[in-house]
């Protein structure tokens, strides 16, 4: 089900189409895309944030931790290329009668024992945005193996129509819906792209893995858990120095090499961590929120994050481009090997 995707539009259609709303709790991880809470909030709904582990997605134990009379629904968001723990997080949403809704807009064509990212929940979501491993400019997709959440998405993402008759102007509304329809243009250019997807994770899993090699010669580093490493789509490759000094004397002795582009210290980033979510903590709107999602958003200001505090403070994204050539990817290697022995040492 394709549309666009310019603030979490892809969540938002899965997240009404699986009957979340009003009031409901949606766990997920602190550790993600501003875009995951934007949707969840615009439903009238309450995201609840909580710990990740050391590979960076949802603590299936603060799933546990969390879940309350109110909550409705765990979304895991498949982060840097790879997965969370899928059987756990399965296990708990059974366990509970939860809706499990992955987000794997940054882990397009990952999967997890066998089976892709996105389609092992009730339903999943991708992005296409520029910034992906394939792109239309914008757009997105929603995934699901259940009919009547497919033909609730297909009409919310476009006013509210059945889509049952030959003329659009006479569909009937069965329920309410908004405009977030996908151009023929971009749809087009997904389906090319989507074509080259396996040229595109071969090349990316390569150059993560050269890369890694260079890496891997520096004591003291460790790279992020993967749940299943054969599924690791290899899009970033994460990887943790001794504590968050040294992480931050790497990153100044690599801009000051030039070699930090790419490289990604999310502990400092304004998009994608708790730590720099001030209008979230707050509850900065330009709309009056509910007196249960502010509530919720002004009890994140205390909220104990030090156990995702603790990892996020020590890791580096490195973005693996598409674009490299082999000598270029073992030209970088090298120069980052160098760097982080002269620095750590």
């Amino acid at each position: 089900m394709p549309g666009f995707e310019l603030f979490g539009e892809e969540e938002k259609k899965q997240v009404a189409a699986l009957g979340v709303g009003a009031g409901d709790e949606v766990i997920m991880p602190a550790f993600t895309f501003v875009a995951s809470f934007e949707a969840i909030l615009s439903m009238g709904a309450i995201p609840v944030l909580v710990d990740i582990d050391e590979s960076l997605t949802l603590s299936p134990a603060a799933v546990k931790a969390a879940i309350t009379s109110k909550t409705k629904c765990v979304m895991p968001v498949h982060m840097c290329g790879s997965m969370a723990d899928m059987d756990a997080l399965v296990a708990i949403c059974k366990e509970h009668n939860l809706i499990l809704l992955e987000d794997a807009c940054q882990s397009i064509g990952g999967t997890y024992k066998g089976k892709h990212l996105g389609t092992i929940g009730h339903a999943g979501t991708f992005s296409f945005d520029f910034v992906k491993t394939i792109t239309c400019g914008e757009g997105g997709v929603v995934m699901t193996n259940d009919k009547e959440v497919y033909t609730k998405s297909d009409a919310f993402t476009d006013h509210g129509h059945d889509h049952l008759g030959v003329d659009r102007g006479a569909d009937l509304h069965p329920a309410l819906g908004y405009n977030f329809r996908i151009s023929e243009l971009h749809a087009a250019v997904g389906l090319a792209q989507i074509k080259k997807l396996a040229t595109f994770l071969a090349i990316q899993k390569k150059n993560n893995q050269i890369l890694r090699s260079y890496l891997k010669q520096v004591p003291g580093i460790q790279f992020r858990v993967v749940p299943d490493p054969e599924g690791d789509s290899g899009s970033f490759l994460t990887w943790f120095l001794p504590s968050q000094v040294h992480t931050e004397k790497a990153i100044a002795a690599f801009k000051e090499a030039g070699i930090f582009a790419g490289n990604f210290y999310w502990f400092a980033n304004n998009w994608h961590y708790i730590r720099k979510w001030d209008h979230l903590k707050n509850a900065t709107s330009l709309y009056p929120l509910s007196e249960a999602q502010r509530n919720a958003l002004i009890a994140l200001q205390h909220a104990d994050f030090s156990k995702s505090d603790a990892i996020m403070s020590k890791c580096i994204s490195t973005a693996i481009s598409l674009l490299w050539t082999e000598e270029q990817v073992h030209e970088k290697g090298a120069k980052f090997l160098q760097v982080l022995q002269k620095t750590l040492s």
